[in-house]
């Protein structure tokens, strides 16, 4: 597969441009029962992710593409099948090349 399927992308799923670290990407999110959630990411040109930081652990896998994500400064290549574990607290930022798609999990709500 080279996209998401249509009921993951529907439009009231889409996360809001300005909670994005990433400009330009297209986001959806879904979220579990306990406030916690996943986010399901496709990178349409070649971005930055901007450093910040969350309360909270989360998880990455990286489908296609190639995302390079640094965690307080300690930089992993992830390509597909590549998954990560990322501490809370934890400064991250990164870099994702077009038409890498990755899925995130939040342990607790990032999307409002």
């Amino acid at each position: 597969m080279n996209k998401f399927p249509e009921f993951m992308t529907r439009p009231m799923n889409k996360v809001p441009m300005q909670q994005q670290n990433t400009p330009d990407i297209q986001g959806c999110y879904y979220t579990a029962a306990d406030g916690s959630q996943m986010t399901f990411w496709t990178c349409m040109a070649d971005r930055i992710s901007k450093e910040h930081q969350h309360d909270y652990n989360g998880y990455m896998v990286c489908l296609s593409g190639e995302y390079v994500i640094t965690i307080s400064g300690e930089e992993t290549v992830l390509h597909s099948g590549d998954e990560l574990f990322i501490p809370q607290e934890s400064v991250q930022g990164g870099k994702c090349k077009a038409e890498t798609r990755i899925i995130r999990a939040f342990g607790s709500r990032r999307i409002i």
